[in-house]
């Protein structure tokens, strides 16, 4: 039976216990500080990251790998392991060109190679999961065809909400103008994000201060689950107090089987900024269909 080798990027936000445990090779995307470059997660953690965004004066700027990188990655595993077979899961299409630079770098190798580019349409540990449980079904010895169909389907099952606490970063990053910004941050505004089917970051909806932005967010959650058991995932930047009250929500609320708490790296970081929290659900099916 020919072994099968997961390979994601740094904007899946894996806990680094999780992709030691499960052999996870990670392509790491750049982030820019002016001149200065750094490796997602390698050179620029989430807990050096945010205090230097917090301290720039300019918005720092995030770049995918090169289809050459990939391309080692992938020769690097088959090298070792000439019976591989690779699956590739990377950061949504429709928000970064990680997706068609792991495409690329795969249509370097010989058309033989049995590597398979998924693209998640999701972000942070919205495909973090998806990655984790790919590497499970592997380590299980399941084939890559079983892997990717369960993908598709877990990938229907996910829930999941950004909240902004500051409207700086998406001012700085152009997704809102200087007058809505100054206008929000005065009335306490937090935005609410999603990403919708075709992996596009969406708003929807603000809520004027913190505790009722959480409280919304549950409110949609329990629209969407109806009683089902969940497994939850929470991501703060750097700072897991801030998700504290929202875990006794969420247990409160919902038949929770699992919690798990993540970093937001750098690279989603730079676009929502500090003291942003997200939640991530999936109703709880057979997970190793």
């Amino acid at each position: 039976m020919s072994r099968t080798f997961i390979v994601t990027d740094s904007t899946a936000d894996i806990p680094k216990e999780l992709v030691n445990e499960l052999h996870i090779r990670i392509v790491p995307l750049t982030v820019m500080f002016g001149e200065e470059a750094f490796l997602d997660g390698i050179e620029m953690t989430p807990e050096r990251f945010y205090p230097e965004l917090v301290k720039s004066k300019e918005l720092p700027t995030t770049s995918q790998p090169s289809p050459a990188e990939f391309t080692r990655t992938y020769e690097s595993i088959l090298a070792a392991h000439p019976d591989a077979q690779i699956i590739s899961i990377h950061l949504s299409s429709g928000l970064s060109g990680t997706y068609q630079s792991a495409v690329i770098g795969r249509s370097m190798l010989d058309d033989e190679q049995p590597v398979t580019v998924y693209d998640s349409k999701s972000a942070s540990y919205g495909y973090g999961y998806l990655v984790v449980h790919a590497a499970r079904m592997a380590a299980a010895g399941r084939e890559t065809a079983d892997i990717i169909r369960s993908l598709d389907e877990l990938g229907q099952r996910r829930q999941l909400y950004f909240l902004v606490d500051t409207l700086e970063y998406l001012q700085k990053g152009g997704r809102i103008g200087k007058a809505a910004a100054t206008i929000g941050t005065l009335l306490n505004i937090k935005p609410i994000l999603s990403i919708d089917q075709d992996g596009v970051i969406y708003p929807v909806e603000k809520a004027r201060g913190h505790k009722k932005a959480m409280n919304r967010i549950i409110d949609m959650l329990e629209q969407a689950i109806k009683g089902q058991k969940v497994n939850v995932v929470l991501g703060h930047t750097a700072d897991p107090s801030t998700v504290e009250g929202l875990t006794d929500m969420l247990r409160s609320r919902f038949n929770v089987a699992d919690v798990l708490y993540t970093e937001i790296g750098a690279v989603i970081g730079t676009h929502v900024g500090p003291g942003t929290i997200a939640v991530f659900v999936w109703s709880v099916g057979d997970e190793g269909s």
